[in-house]
């Protein structure tokens, strides 16, 4: 079966740092594009950022572009998004999924593929 196992999620301050990753098994995802939504209690689920299995286009939502960066290592299936300088309002519970090219990276419906999520929480 097609897996994507997400991890380290954990309790920061703001302005920490955290380095998520998503491990996918079960097929090959060449053709595939990453992406992570969250969703924070009481709201819907929200694009953070996205980024093929091959080549070296990434994607960025406003609320998080010039702070978290995405990045993969082919070799372990895996992909990381590196977020920096967290806000309060970044917790959340984050997705990791996965999709075929040719849709929209934002769009959660085109993902067929979903991770169990793991808790970032932001004190102040």
């Amino acid at each position: 079966q097609v897996q994507l196992v997400e991890s380290g999620g954990g309790l920061v301050q703001a302005g920490d740092s955290l380095r998520l990753s998503c491990t996918a098994s079960g097929r090959t995802f060449s053709s595939y594009a990453m992406g992570w939504f969250r969703q924070a209690p009481g709201k819907d689920r929200e694009f953070v950022a996205a980024m093929r299995w091959s080549g070296a286009t990434t994607y960025y939502s406003d609320s998080v572009k010039g702070r978290f960066t995405i990045s993969r290592d082919n070799a372990k299936n895996t992909v990381y998004p590196q977020m920096n300088s967290l806000k309060p309002e970044d917790t959340a519970v984050y997705y990791c999924a996965a999709k075929p090219l040719g849709s929209s990276y934002q769009f959660d419906g085109g993902y067929n593929y979903w991770g169990q999520g793991t808790q970032v929480t932001v004190s102040s």
